[in-house]
């Protein structure tokens, strides 16, 4: 499988932000510009042990501290149940090291057509919504940031959310805090102002809860971004079916154990992947998402009408139409 062209960057500063968590800023090892990104972008981490890991970009380019696009702020909770990647970066990383990194890539993005944006951050989930926050307050849009967290102590990026621009937008749940300041998520969701879109980011069971409670929400005005499938997610192989390569006027067979980014990959034709569990988007593709079976986490319903995320998507029917 193929991975995007990676870029270096040095570990400048590392710091502690919870028990759990640590923040690392990367910077070019030149003091050049990296590339530009924005707000809900994330970046791929090639890291000691062959581990790769995803990671949010937490603070919105141009912030104060940091001229445009001179580094990236990324937070890396240690995981107790993970395969590798959080602890390589906790244990193996120091500052001064270099990484190779992806380019930002976006999947996650403010949407331009909201008249209010409702932020709602689980635990290391705040990562990419603090930096659309502090995006959001830069240029004075409508918006809210409900943070949820055990306690104070597991409050990551404590500092930026004291910033007094995010102040009249915060609201803090504390699982251990005062009983009268903790959302209720159901009340919360309850009523959708009209134009509201909603974008949330967390732990599993946190985002299992937004969804059931914003159930009845447009599929358009909910945006997620996970860390890992859920666990409920399909992992069936399915049938077999036919690949059908509109620009190249050829057809790919794809067998029932297999997916199209290996299909297309046998026959020398290289499509990008990354996680590999539709999460990140790297694999997505223009095609008849009409007729395809999504199981990706990264696409909205309207995305899903003419795209199709290669890495976990089957045919509904006999064959699949791409533009490749």
């Amino acid at each position: 499988m193929s991975l995007e062209r990676t870029l270096t960057v040095r570990v400048e500063r590392i710091s502690r932000q919870t028990p759990e968590i640590l923040a690392f800023e990367l910077v070019h090892p030149w003091g050049r510009p990296l590339p530009a990104y924005e707000a809900g972008a994330h970046i791929d981490v090639h890291m000691p042990g062959g581990f790769s890991r995803q990671y949010s970009l937490a603070r919105a380019p141009g912030m104060p501290g940091a001229s445009d696009a001179s580094r990236y702020v990324i937070g890396v909770k240690r995981e107790t149940g993970s395969r590798g990647g959080s602890a390589s970066m906790h244990e193996r990383v120091r500052e001064g090291d270099l990484l190779p990194i992806s380019a930002p890539r976006n999947t996650f993005p403010l949407r331009e057509e909201a008249t209010h944006h409702l932020l709602l951050a689980g635990g290391i989930g705040m990562t990419p919504l603090l930096a659309m926050a502090q995006a959001l307050a830069a240029r004075g849009a409508r918006f809210t940031l409900c943070v949820f967290a055990r306690g104070e102590e597991h409050l990551a990026f404590a500092g930026a959310l004291r910033d007094p621009a995010l102040a009249p937008h915060l609201r803090l749940h504390l699982d251990q805090g005062d009983a009268s300041s903790r959302i209720d998520l159901r009340a919360l969701l309850a009523d959708r102002e009209q134009g509201t879109h909603l974008y949330v980011c967390g732990p599993g069971g946190f985002m299992q809860a937004v969804r059931e409670a914003a159930a009845h929400w447009p599929e358009d005005a909910l945006h997620a971004e996970y860390f890992a499938a859920p666990t409920d997610a399909s992992t069936a192989a399915g049938l077999p079916f036919t690949l059908k390569l509109a620009q190249r006027g050829i057809t790919v067979p794809v067998a029932a154990d297999q997916t199209a980014v290996d299909a297309l990959h046998e026959v020398g034709i290289d499509i990008p992947v990354s996680c590999q569990q539709g999460l990140c988007g790297t694999c997505v593709v223009e095609g008849d998402g009409e007729g395809a079976e999504h199981r990706d986490f990264c696409l909205t319903g309207s995305e899903r009408r003419h795209k199709v995320a290669l890495c976990c998507s089957r045919a509904k029917g006999t064959e699949l139409v791409l533009q490749l």
